[in-house]
Formats: structure tokens, sequence, C-alpha cells
């Protein structure tokens, strides 16, 4: 987030004349990007996970990455309303992707369009990003207990392929190396 300039001068230009420091994500962020600017020692993120309310027994607990984005994202956004940046994150960061839904039994297709802040890609089995977006969108089929509700129609076979409309200037992706094991009810690299 740093490295993005135009993301850089906006969290500058959020208002925390008013927070408490200690508490602030806005303004432990605003120091953090000060010191990484102007400082040639390394810096520490302390005063930064600390006002997410963190303790020091959190610090040392595995967090999940995109959540953690989401809501640094999310607060950034909120400090951000009514000011003179208040577009900055969407017109950075936000994409359209267009979800298909296909009954392949009956005449019944769903589509939605949605906005995304972020990625999340696997990269197991996978050789490089392109092909991590390829699986991304390709057509997943929904049957068994996987079937699509498809209104007055009931529970139907059909086919999921998901498009991106617009990627945004800024593409931020997650890149997923853990997956979920049904089996040891834990995650697998």
């Amino acid at each position: 987030l740093f490295c993005t300039n135009k993301l850089r001068k906006a969290v500058y230009q959020m208002p925390t004349e008013n927070d408490d420091s200690c508490k602030s994500v806005a303004f432990a962020l605003q120091r953090l990007f000060y010191d990484l600017q102007h400082s040639d020692k390394a810096i520490g993120t302390k005063k930064l996970t600390k006002s997410f309310g963190w303790d020091s027994l959190d610090t040392f607990m595995q967090h999940d990455v995109q959540e953690l984005s989401r809501v640094l994202i999310d607060n950034m956004q909120n400090k951000m309303k009514s000011t003179s940046v208040e577009d900055c994150i969407p017109k950075l960061f936000e994409g359209k992707m267009e979800t298909v839904i296909a009954c392949t039994d009956i005449e019944y297709v769903s589509k939605r369009e949605e906005s995304f802040f972020d990625l999340q890609l696997n990269v197991k089995g996978n050789k490089s990003l392109y092909e991590s977006f390829k699986n991304y969108t390709s057509p997943e089929t929904l049957d068994g207990d996987n079937k699509y509700q498809a209104g007055n129609h009931g529970m139907q076979k059909a086919n999921r392929k998901v498009s991106f409309v617009k990627f945004p200037p800024v593409l931020h992706l997650q890149l997923m190396r853990f997956q979920y094991d049904m089996y040891s009810e834990g995650h697998s690299k």
C-alpha cells in the first residue's frame, strides 16, 4: 500500500487531528507511512497492530492476510468519507466481475455483476499466475449437494462462470497458499 503513491498521499490527507493516537488505525498508518518515507532504519509495525486493538499475545497469532487487508482498507475508506480523497480507494482498487449461472437441464440463467477490491487466487497446483487466473475463471459445475437454487424451479444442476468486466488500476491479489482440508479440519499447504 505504501508504494502506491496516490494512496499514500490520500492516507496523509485523512483527518486524524481529533483521534486518539493510540487507538486510531488511520493515525498509526499515517505515522508508519511517514516513517517509511523518511527513515533510513528498519520500521516496526507495533503501533499499527496495537491500533487494531491487538494485545501482545494477538501479535504472535497468525492472522488472515486478506482479513487484515479488508479491515485496513475499510477503515481507510471510513476515514476518507466526506473528504477530498473520498473516492481514492475505489478509483485505485475497485474492479468489476460478472458471475453467470446457467442451468443445464432447464432454461434458466442468472447474471450478477459485483465489485471487488482484491482477488483470492489459488496457487497450489498452478505453475503461474496466468494459470491461477485461468482456473479462477474456468466454469464450475454445480451438482449433487452443490446444486443451484433456481427460484421456482428448485435445485438444479448448473454451470457457474466468472468473468472480469473491469480491472482496477491497482490489482490487489491474495495468493492462497493454504487450502482447507476437511479430513484434518485444518489448513494444508
